[in-house]
Formats: structure tokens, C-alpha cells, sequence
């Protein structure tokens, strides 16, 4: 079947988009989805033919995706964020590189038969690791302590490295004898360093000063960013061919650890960007495999993921952990979490053409074997993950803990009713005097505004599930709600009601806030003026004598239920549009406005 251009691509963006929201629905890593459709439109159904655009058109814009993917990921890599997992990142990045490279070679020569040459480049492109496939499972799974952030720079990272690795295999392949393939991997080495942090930097200082001395409007600042940085890439591959992701990756490293300019918004249009050019090039690639010759590899070929999986991967692990403080437990979970991703296949197609046209005609087989690579990998990691995380004590399955934006008096009688229900919970507020009262009394508080650049950097959000934002200002407890919104999803955001009569009251769009805590009558105003006037803090767990119509008919309209809190540790937050049913077991955290009674004889 002949396509027009055109109704390729729509064809091609609707299958990338398609998968995208079938892999949200089912919970499946996406990579998967977008793997199978391109499978299904490509080798199997034969829509998409690999005619379809020349194998050089198709390697620039390949090329120009990669550049854009890695740009929008380092836009995230801030150095505030590694603390003492610094020098573990460092060593995975070199010895844990360079072991898995090697073993991926030896392996493939062993396995496939492949030669040398093209063995050594398939180890280089298999040293990447995905971070489309590692971020959304960190994110999922919310490891404790710094094996995320680790994970996650290794992860970008490893990419420009894993490119600029191939691209001195294949320089090294194209200059022949050994002698004249080591002067060309040195000087091109050294030419590819300089050129892309030269350029990237150049990039970075270009956008700094134009958004500095507003010489753009706001409108413009994303699109300007992505041409800067597409402009780095070209410039830089001109100079230096293939040293255009090193660029990128430099420029959004720098964009992202500097102050002078505000980054967020566009960050949030690249994140979009990076969805798109991700579901069409996993379709295009997918689609472009030989089926039969895919299929004729499968044995080896899980074999293959298998070694590096089970061997590569621990050993290199091990290798740049040794005489480190990282955990038993942080060793474990580093050493089983290595997908491939997007890269790892745009890399391997690009250099397998490039092969090819030398005359290694064993070279067709790095893509299938890549392919496969993926596939395994993000199925072995993406299912497995999470437990293993939970099994070694880095995780849990729900996170029922609350990240509680404000630390006032009444603030911190909610907080401590729900740390003593055995509920992790975490204060958060910028002043002082309230966070040395909350720590005096037994809670976690950490100083930040939690709607800065270095928020996410500086909590730790292991076991916690859930946003409370209760700060007396309502905007500010609108951009919490939008922050966090990404990372715990809109159904586990809360704040409490904009006061929309007070002095100071709010000009929230309701379409803006997260979910209403306890009430719209309930604001930060009529909460405060309520413990002033006496209220506190009770828990009652209902049993079979005294179930919650006794509750109710206890109390009357001097309680408000602020939490429910089942056997089993699952919490629920009351909210205006909750639907909550208590039964006997469930404990209810309530506000009483008035003394009625103590929790000892009205809830045991």
C-alpha cells in the first residue's frame, strides 16, 4: 500500500497518540504500546512502508528528534538535586558505562556472531539507558532518598554519552587500520567535546540574556528556545559532525541550574513537544523493522537482554558503587532499573544505515537486536519495578502520607492527629517560628516555598501520596495544587476553600484550585477563627455499638470529618465532592467546634 506524505503522517500521529492514551488507560509503559502499533502498521499489516521516506531524510529527522528529546530532558537536570549521590552518578556514568559496553559486545559476538566492529558499536548504543521510560516509572514509584535523582541523571546523561560513543566507533570503523583509528577517535574526541559545550553554552547565554533584558515577549520565549536550540545542534554538527547532542544536553544543563531567569513555562512546552516526537518516532522506527528477520532473532535475542539484565547491569552497578554510601538496598534497586528507550533506537538506526553503506552487512542486525532490547527491557523493568522497590523498602504500593503546605497553629494539630494515626506527613512553609514549633512537636518540617525551582529537589517524597495545600494565601495555594498536580495526579490535590468574603479575599478562578477541603464554608479564615474559639482536633473509631449515625447524632453540627482512615492504613481526604460511607473499623479524624465528649468514650 502506496501513502501520500500526508496521510502517512496523520496516519503515524494517530497511532502514536492512540497508543499514548491506550497505555494510560491499561497502565502499560507506553514505549510498549507505541512499539506494537508501529509493528502492526509496519512488517505485519504493511501499511507503512520503510519506502516511505529515504534512509538519509529519515536520519536527520531521527537526528533532529533526539536533539529535541534531549534538550527537553536536561531542561530538568539540576545539580542542587544529587547531593551526596553525586560521586555514584559520576562513577555509573563512567566505569558503569564502560562495563556494560563491554559486556554488551562480548555478548553479541557470542550470540549473534557479529563482528568486531559492528559488535563494539552495538555495545555503545545499549550504555544508554531510557529516561522517557525511567522518569514516568520514578515518578509512579517515588523512590525514597537519592536513587531517584541518580537514576534519573543517569538516565540523560547517559544518552549524549552513548551517541558521541558510537559516533568514535564509526569514525574509528571508517578510518581503516587500527593506528589511523586511534589518532581519529582522540582528535574527534576531543573536537566533539569542545564543539558541543562551546555551542551549548553559547545557546544557554543567548536565551539567559534575551529573556534577562526582556528583549522577547513572553509569548515567544518557548519557541525561541527550541529554534536556540536547534540552532546549537545544526551549528554544532557542522563543525563537528554527529557533537549536536552534546550541545543540547549542555544547554539545557545550564538553562536549568541558573537564576537569573524563570524556566517553567518553558520546560511545560517542551514536556508537550517531547509526547509528540516520542509517539511519532517509535511508530516510524518500530514500522521500518524486517518481521521475519526480527522474528528469527527472538531467541538470541532475549537471551541477549537477558545478559543484560541479569549480568551487565549488577556488575555495573557494583562496579561504581564499590567503597560508596549507597545501600544494600539502593544497590539493588539501581542494579533493576535499566530500560532502553527512544534514543537507544533512533541511535541504533541512524549508525546500522550508516554501517551498512561501509559494507558491514551484519550491520542490518543492530536495529532488530536493539528492538528487542527494548521491548524486553521496558516489560522486565516496567512490571517489576515497583515491586522491587517496595521488597527492598524504598517504596510503598499506595503512598498514603500527605505533603501539607502550610504550618500554622491549627495546621499543626491536624498534622500531628494524622502522624499519630501513624500517617507519614510532611509540613511545608517558609516561616521559621512555625516550623521550629512544628519539629518541637514531633513533625517532619522542611523550610521552602514550595512552588520554587528547587521544591522538588529538596523534598523528599517517598511514601507520600497526596497534596494538602492549607497556606493563608489562596493563590499560593492554587500554584501547590498546579505543581503538584503533575507528580500526584489532580484526584490527590486538595486546598482549602478561597475566601471569597474576607478582607483579603480571593481572585481564584474556581476552574484553577485543586480539590476543596472539608467544605466551601470551610476557608483558612473560618479555620482559624474556629480554633481560636476552643475547636480541636478528635479521632473516634467507629465500631459496631457505636457506629457513624451515632457519631453523628453525638456530635450534631459541632464536628466537621476531616479525614477517614481505613484498617488497612488507606486514607481518604474529605472533600466538597467526596461520597464517603464509614463503617465499623474506620477511624474518622474530625474537627469538633464544640466540646461534646472525649474520643476515649465516644469512639471505643
Amino acid at each position: 500500500m502506496h501513502l501520500e506524505i500526508g496521510t502517512a503522517l496523520a496516519i503515524i500521529l494517530a497511532l502514536g497518540l492512540g497508543s499514548e492514551w491506550v497505555a494510560w488507560r491499561l497502565q502499560l509503559p507506553s514505549v510498549l504500546v507505541l512499539l506494537v502499533a508501529g509493528f502492526l502498521a509496519g512488517p505485519v499489516f504493511g501499511i507503512l512502508q520503510p519506502d516511505l521516506v529515504s534512509d538519509e531524510t529519515l536520519v536527520s529527522i531521527v537526528s533532529l528528534a533526539v536533539a529535541v528529546i534531549l534538550f527537553e530532558g536536561s531542561l530538568s537536570l539540576r545539580l542542587s538535586e544529587l547531593g551526596g549521590s553525586a560521586p555514584t552518578v559520576w562513577r555509573l556514568l563512567s566505569i558503569g558505562v564502560l562495563v556494560t559496553w563491554l559486556l554488551a559486545a562480548a555478548a553479541s559476538v557470542v550470540l549473534f556472531g557479529l563482528s568486531i566492529q559492528v559488535a563494539v558499536l552495538l555495545g555503545a548504543v545499549l550504555v544508554v539507558t531510557g529516561p522517557t521510560v525511567i522518569i514516568p516509572l520514578l515518578i509512579h514509584i517515588r523512590p525514597a532518598g537519592q536513587v531517584g535523582a541518580a537514576l534519573r541523571w543517569e538516565g540523560i546523561i547517559n544518552d549524549p554519552i552513548g551517541a558521541v560513543l558510537a559516533v568514535l566507533v564509526y569514525e574509528g570503523v571508517a578510518a581503516g587500520s587500527l593506528h589511523a583509528a586511534g589518532i581519529v577517535v582522540a582528535a574527534a574526541l576531543a573536537k566533539t567535546i569542545a564543539v558541543g559545550v562551546a555551542l551549548g553554552a553559547i545557546g544557554a547565554a543567548v536565551m539567559i540574556v534575551s529573556m534577562r533584558r526582556y528583549w522577547l515577549p513572553d509569548r515567544l520565549h518557548s519557541p525561541v528556545a527550541l529554534a536556540a536550540a536547534i540552532a546549537a545542534f545544526a551549528v554544532s554538527d557542522v563543525l563537528q559532525p554527529d557533537s549536536g547532542l552534546v550541545a543540547v544536553t549542555v544547554m539545557g544543563v545550564i538553562l536549568a541550574n541558573q537564576a537569573s531567569v524563570r524556566i517553567v513555562h518553558i520546560v511545560e512546552f517542551k514536556e508537550n513537544l517531547r509526547v509528540l516526537l516520542i509517539s511519532v518516532l517509535f511508530v516510524v522506527l518500530a514500522s521500518r523493522v524486517d518481521g521475519a528477520l526480527l522474528l528469527s532473532l527472538l531467541p538470541r535475542g532475549l537471551a541477549f537482554a537477558a545478559i543484560l539484565i541479569l549480568v551487565a547491569r549488577p556488575l555495573a552497578v557494583l562496579a561504581s558503587t564499590v567503597k560508596s554510601r549507597v545501600t544494600l538496598q539502593e544497590k539493588a534497586f539501581l542494579s533493576w532499573l535499566a530500560p532502553r528507550g527512544i534514543v537507544a533506537a533512533s541511535i541504533s538506526s541512524m549508525f546500522a544505515l550508516r554501517l551498512e553503506a561501509l559494507g558491514y552487512a551484519d550491520a542490518g542486525l543492530i536495529t532488530p537486536i536493539t528492538f528487542i532490547t527494548i521491548v524486553v527491557t521496558v516489560l522486565v523493568y516496567g512490571v517489576t519495578a515497583a515491586p522491587v522497590a517496595r521488597r527492598l523498602g524504598l517504596a510503598v504500593r499506595s503512598p498514603q502520607g500527605v505533603l501539607v503546605i502550610g504550618a500554622d497553629t491549627w495546621i499543626r494539630g491536624v498534622a500531628k492527629a494524622l502522624q499519630d494515626q501513624g500517617v507519614r506527613v510532611v509540613l511545608v512553609d517558609s516561616n521559621w517560628s512555625h516550623l521550629s514549633a512544628a519539629r518541637l512537636s514531633g513533625l517532619k518540617a522542611v523550610y521552602s516555598s514550595v512552588v520554587s525551582r528547587y521544591a522538588l529537589d529538596e523534598l523528599d517524597l517517598g511514601g507520600i501520596g497526596r497534596l494538602i495545600a492549607m497556606s493563608p494565601v489562596d493563590e499560593f495555594n492554587t500554584l501547590a495544587v498546579r505543581h503538584f498536580s503533575t507528580i500526584f495526579g489532580r484526584a490527590n490535590v486538595y486546598q482549602v476553600a478561597p475566601d471569597t468574603e474576607g478582607r483579603n479575599r480571593s481572585g481564584v478562578s474556581p476552574r484553577l484550585t485543586g480539590r476543596i477541603l472539608f467544605g466551601y464554608r470551610w476557608t483558612f479564615p473560618a479555620l482559624s477563627r474556629a480554633f481560636e474559639q476552643g475547636a480541636s482536633v478528635k479521632v473516634t473509631c467507629l465500631t459496631e455499638e457505636f457506629g457513624f449515625e451515632d457519631f453523628r447524632r453525638y456530635y450534631g453540627d459541632a464536628a466537621q470529618v476531616l479525614f477517614l482512615l481505613e484498617p488497612g492504613g488507606k486514607l481518604h481526604v474529605v472533600a466538597e465532592d467526596s461520597r464517603l460511607s464509614p463503617r465499623p473499623g474506620h477511624c474518622l479524624i474530625s474537627l469538633v467546634v464544640a466540646e461534646q465528649g472525649s474520643t476515649e468514650t465516644a469512639g471505643r
